[in-house]
């Protein structure tokens, strides 16, 4: 068996790192789609940022910035600085996203496909 030279011994590294930083931000993405697929419709707190609450209850964030009277721009900030600035408390602010998010969603669930005749099975009355 022959020994590896020097520029092998690069090209070894190299795959390392590249596999490396591959598991890497694989596993962070598959983190943040396990996170928020259990993160959904959370009750709204004083850290949360306009985008976060977005995110979790699935509206765009423009129809809550509208809602508090903001300008049509990412905002990091949370809301809790949010209703100083506005000199409200932060529980009025809770409430008018929780109405505006209430306005923005559908209020029932879409329909599923129609239901199957019960003479005709799944298989039945199609082409093969």
């Amino acid at each position: 068996m022959k020994n590896f030279g020097w520029r092998q011994w690069l090209i070894v590294l190299a795959f390392v790192l590249v596999v490396l930083f591959t598991g890497i931000f694989a596993m962070r993405t598959v983190r943040r789609a396990a996170y928020w697929h259990n993160h959904t419709d959370e009750p709204i707190r004083p850290w949360m940022s306009i985008g976060y609450i977005a995110h979790s209850y699935r509206v765009p964030p423009h129809v809550l910035t509208e809602a508090l009277g903001l300008p049509p721009k990412p905002d990091r900030r949370p809301i809790r600085e949010i209703a100083r600035q506005q000199n409200r408390s932060v529980d009025e602010v809770i409430v008018i996203l929780q109405n505006a998010i209430v306005h923005v969603r559908p209020p029932y669930p879409p329909p599923g496909p129609p239901p199957l005749p019960q003479n005709q099975g799944p298989t039945q009355g199609r082409s093969p």
